[in-house]
């Protein structure tokens, strides 16, 4: 703090004595270790002694702090006056006392309160809180396609399915209904959801945070999420481009996106893009599937308290379809109403009238089985002309008409008889003798299950599969007068049995057939061999895996409703084997025609003398046969009855000149019925359609038959057995025609047996 030694010699301290005429101003290296207090006098300094070669202890430690120094500045710390040191503590010494130094200083400083630490920690959590989300963001962000190559996607296609009339029955495709410009709807539509679901919407940036505000303390204070704070910006963006997925990473991807719309669209252009994505349930995407699905008026047309109830169903689409909760969905409506006064979108008078006149849903537009026909049609498309990408016109084979019959008489049937008899479920087939489906029941309710059982479930047809059988021996030579025997036969361990227990001997095929006698049955397989059997079947066009074992004579092997009609079709057609058929033509929205069905024709699978002899035969089960109860006044028909074992199916299979129909009763779990057999509510419900075909239709005989025989219903409705019984052998099997000629010289020729 004091100059070199010599300088001291000439100098006096600074307060000086009398007389000095030096310079008072200190240079640049006495200046910063002038003292804070008054120097004493110094005493007479002693002598200084010769240092000691060895350091002292104090000295080394100095040393030690000052390894940096040279001798001439050691010499002058130890030369410093002990007067100045000690002055120099006495100074810091005063400054504690005082308060003013800086260790008195940090001791001194007031703690923080409660509060104040509060406000400082969450300055810092929220600065870093903020540089987490900014840097989430950014994460995000680049998760997303880069901003210029974001676009709106197209809408999904749309597939219109029309009858044969040309007559739209059903709609298939993600949004099921067409886009409708904003300026084309009533104003109170889109006002509707503005004020439901987005009261701020044309004053926000995409993100609302009074809304979100207001959302988080609902939620928080009901203990459970009741409202969401999304915009109707921020549902278009998840609709549009992400999942339903409810995460962190959605969210934040979701309100990237938003702004992105906002910048990008118009508010008028957002909300008709919202309108015309957004689901509003039972498959309905968009105002204007949603307004034909529930009212059956277009959504330019909706009141002012259907538009309510649309609004109304986005918040809860499933739970609210009108279709499943009408009461629901009206008070919701109701809210709506409410909030579209609020907002100044209404008046009072206005809102009044609208809650007197709630709006109902409209009467289905066709019966519930459209439904098992539209998904069969769609899955048909795609396999015609590939992936759907545009929106498309399909015409079908199918009559409105004759399906609202068959879906009736199913229904209605089921409905009286079903439960008395254990039976749950049904399906049906009409085709026309070229292949071409008519009319197609896939059960007994769309809406309960949308399993087709027409056409994807497989079932053991029972006896309605020994047509198949028997065509094999007439086509190795046997004829409907050829004779086999009616006995008890064991094969293996397995004895099949007549289901009336009974057995006639000697018995002519033709009347085997239409009584139904099993043990011919399994004898004809066993004769003509069951791998035969199992090629003629497939080559009249059934298409399931057939086992080529004596049990198929029985029909053990499962096939479809659809396969049986589409197999019974070339005894309908003179013996022209079919390919089952609904779709007619397919164009695209502009009227290009992008497909039309070309008969490509199986060619004969059937000589014409087995098509007839089947005929013949097959006629007799519905006049002396299982299926006597069969009504169709007028009319050549002919068929055959099926029941598998335990009751578990129930069949019957018939057929005009013009029409092939396929009726199957039974339970999706295979659980036995209450026997119900194929001759019962099987062959009322044919009787019931097919008059309802053949309605107008002049009369087309049977191939190979002379002279038409009418089906006029022999027996009273009511159950009857799938076989007939035969009790103590007193009945006695129909005689048989006299052969003609012909049989005769076949007989001659191949040998009756």
């Amino acid at each position: 703090m004091f100059g070199r030694r010599g300088d001291r010699e000439r100098r006096e301290p600074v307060l000086g004595t009398p007389g000095f005429d030096g310079d008072l101003r200190l240079n640049a290296d006495d200046r910063p270790t002038i003292p804070t207090a008054p120097l004493e006098r110094e005493r007479p300094r002693t002598p200084r002694k010769a240092l000691p070669k060895a350091r002292p202890p104090a000295q080394a430690s100095r040393r030690s702090r000052h390894d940096d120094w040279s001798d001439a500045e050691e010499a002058d710390y130890e030369d410093e006056p002990r007067m100045a040191r000690n002055s120099r503590g006495r100074a810091r010494e005063d400054e504690r006392r005082r308060g003013t130094g800086r260790e008195s200083g940090r001791r001194r400083t007031p703690k923080r309160g409660l509060f104040g630490r509060l406000v400082y920690w969450g300055v810092v959590l929220g600065l870093w809180a903020a540089i987490g989300i900014i840097g989430l963001i950014f994460y995000e962000a680049s998760q997303l396609p880069p901003i210029q190559n974001l676009a709106i996607p197209d809408r999904p296609p749309t597939v219109i399915i029309q009858g044969a009339d040309g007559q739209a029955i059903a709609t298939r495709g993600e949004m099921g209904g067409t886009n409708v410009p904003l300026r084309a709807l009533p104003p109170y539509l889109p006002q509707a959801f503005v004020a439901i679901e987005d009261r701020r919407f044309y004053s926000h940036f995409g993100l609302d945070p009074l809304g979100l505000a207001r959302a988080v303390v609902v939620n928080l204070t009901q203990g459970r999420v009741r409202e969401g704070g999304s915009t109707l910006t921020q549902q278009l963006a998840k609709n549009l481009f992400l999942t339903q997925e409810r995460t962190l990473s959605r969210k934040v991807q979701e309100l990237i996106l938003s702004l992105w719309l906002e910048a990008k669209y118009s508010k008028n252009e957002i909300l008709e893009l919202y309108m015309n994505r957004v689901y509003f349930g039972a498959g309905a995407y968009g105002v204007e599937a949603a307004a034909q699905r529930y009212f059956g008026t277009s959504a330019r047309q909706v009141t002012l308290s259907q538009a309510a109830m649309l609004a109304g169903l986005v918040k809860s689409p499933s739970a609210l379809a009108p279709t499943r909760n009408l009461e629901g969905a009206q008070a919701r409506a109701e809210v709506v109403l409410g909030a579209m006064q609020e907002a100044g979108f209404i008046t009072p008078e206005m809102r009044r009238t609208a809650l007197a006149r709630p709006a109902t849903v409209a009467k289905a537009q066709g019966p519930d089985s459209y439904g098992y026909v539209a998904d069969w049609v769609l899955e048909q498309v795609k396999a015609l002309v590939g992936p759907v990408t545009q929106d498309l016109i399909v015409q079908t084979t199918l009559d409105p008409a004759l399906q609202g019959a068959a879906d009736k008489a199913l229904k209605d049937a089921l409905a009286k008889s079903g439960k008395k008899l254990g039976v749950e479920q049904g399906a049906l087939v009409v085709m026309d003798t070229g292949g071409g489906v008519r009319a197609l029941v896939g059960g007994r309710s769309y809406e309960e299950s949308q399993y087709n059982r027409a056409v994807s479930a497989r079932r053991q047809p029972g006896s309605s599969f020994k047509p198949f059988v028997y065509l094999t021996a007439m086509e190795r030579g046997l004829t409907p007068e050829t004779l086999r025997e009616d006995a008890p036969i064991k094969l293996k361990g397995w004895k099949p049995e007549n289901f009336s227990k009974e057995y006639r001997g000697a018995v002519d095929l033709r009347t085997a057939l239409a009584l139904s006698l099993n043990t011919v049955s399994v004898r004809l397989a066993l004769e003509v061999g069951p791998d035969e059997v199992v090629k003629t079947a497939h080559r009249l066009g059934i298409n399931s895996k057939l086992e080529p074992n004596a049990s198929i004579a029985l029909g053990t092997s499962e096939v479809s409703v659809l396969e049986m009609a589409s197999a019974y079709a070339p005894f309908a057609n003179g013996g022209v084997g079919v390919t089952p058929h609904i779709i007619e033509r397919v164009r695209d929205r502009n009227g290009t025609l992008l497909y039309a069905y070309a008969e490509a024709g199986r060619g004969m699978v059937m000589a014409p003398p087995h098509v007839a002899m089947m005929n013949r035969m097959l006629q007799d089960v519905l006049t002396i046969g299982t299926a006597r109860r069969a009504d169709l006044p007028g009319w050549p028909a002919a068929g055959k009855t099926g029941t598998s074992q335990d009751y578990r199916d129930a069949w019957f299979v018939g057929y005009t000149g013009r029409f092939v129909t396929s009726v199957w009763l039974g339970n999706d779990d295979s659980s036995p019925t209450k026997k119900a057999g194929g001759s019962g509510l099987p062959v009322d419900i044919w009787s019931q359609v097919m008059k309802a075909a053949h309605a107008g239709q002049p009369l087309v005989a049977l191939p190979g038959t002379d002279i038409p025989a009418p089906v006029a219903g022999r027996l009273p409705p009511g159950e009857v057995p799938d076989e007939p019984v035969v009790t103590g052998g007193a009945q006695r099997a129909p005689a048989a025609p006299r052969p003609s000629l012909d049989n005769w010289l076949l007989d001659k020729l191949f040998g009756s047996g």
